[in-house]
């Protein structure tokens, strides 16, 4: 009878011990992660992000040449892509021609200048000869009409005297007349090379435009990396702004964490970061925060909340905050933009 009441009294007791276990591991429990809380920001929204550069078409035009595959690695002056350059081509050569055209017009602009200050070199030589025969003619006029008077010479001398007079006044205005409209013609001439200095620089933009649109028909990379999935092939039709790939610098890895507004009060630049991989669940790594948004994250959004529209809902928001990884460079092969992290910071 002894034997057989022990027996229950040894199972209560049993139970009694592992409940009291199970409690002071649970308590133990509670406490390491009540006081690891006490200490930590934690959040589970978080990804890996990386630095990257998005291949965009400048022109349009058919596909010559796509030199890379899905993922494929790359390095900065690459070529990737080519398009069909000889509608380019074609343009440049049409901007040289009318380049040079210009020029050609503004040489016979200033060549007009040239002969028009030659001219007026001439006319001006010429009535200064007028002038000095001006000058003869009125002497001689006056002279005669001394002598006239005295009766020393006919009337009719002195008539002729007088249209001598009279047609070299005429020609010494016309003369006159021939400077003004010679300087004229160095104005109009000076107009016509600033006019035509003015449409070569035109035409030496348009040239550069076209060489510069022809330059665009190469793409080349502009950072070391790996590309995304490429979205043309030989032989398509692009539109100049149309996106073909994005190239993601396999070195620039960081981490975007997204804490509540409620956390930020414990959340500091260069505060340490412990950061698990949810693909490696064993990895943990370390970094630090390097920046915090000067917005949450709603204010990005294609359609921003606003509270002055009646419709107020007091919602918890989310910051996000920039994490830089340390020794990014051990974790090149594992890490991948858009991995989704834990991220704990220690204050």
């Amino acid at each position: 009878m002894e034997t057989t009441k022990t027996a229950p009294q040894k199972g209560r007791l049993m139970v009694r011990i592992i409940f009291l276990i199970i409690l002071v591991l649970g308590g133990i429990f509670g406490f390491r992660q009540w006081n690891y809380a006490r200490h930590h920001e934690t959040t589970d929204n978080a990804q890996v992000e990386g630095f990257s550069a998005p291949v965009i078409a400048r022109v349009a035009g058919y596909v010559d040449l796509v030199n890379v595959q899905d993922y494929g690695q790359v390095k900065k002056g690459d070529t990737l892509v080519n398009i069909d350059a000889e509608e380019y081509k074609i343009a440049v050569q049409q901007a040289e021609a009318d380049y040079q055209q210009a020029l050609a017009d503004l040489l016979s602009a200033k060549a007009s200048q040239l002969n028009a200050g030659a001219n007026l070199r001439l006319v001006q030589a010429n009535a200064q000869v007028a002038l000095v025969k001006k000058d003869k003619a009125d002497a001689d006029l006056r002279r005669d009409q001394s002598l006239f008077n005295d009766q020393a010479i006919t009337n009719r001398q002195l008539d002729d005297t007088k249209a001598g007079s009279l047609t070299h006044n005429k020609e010494y205005l016309a003369a006159q007349n021939q400077i003004s409209l010679a300087q004229s013609s160095i104005e109009v001439a000076g107009t016509t090379i600033k006019k035509q200095e003015a449409i070569v620089a035109s035409k030496k933009a348009m040239l550069d435009q076209a060489r510069l649109k022809l330059s665009y028909t190469s793409l080349f990379a502009n950072i070391n990396g790996r590309i995304g999935k490429k979205n043309v092939e030989p032989g398509q039709y692009v539109q100049a702004g149309q996106a073909l790939f994005t190239i993601v610098d396999d070195k620039g890895f960081y981490v975007v964490a997204n804490f509540k507004e409620t956390q930020l009060e414990n959340i500091k630049v260069g505060q340490e970061a412990e950061i698990a991989v949810d693909s490696y669940p064993d990895l943990h790594i370390k970094g630090r925060v390097s920046d915090i948004s000067r917005a949450t994250g709603a204010k990005f959004s294609l359609l921003p909340p606003d509270n002055a529209t009646g419709n107020f809902v007091k919602i918890v928001q989310r910051v996000p905050v920039k994490i830089s990884i340390d020794n990014v460079g051990e974790y090149l092969n594992i890490l991948r933009a858009g991995l989704s992290v834990d991220v704990a910071l220690k204050y």
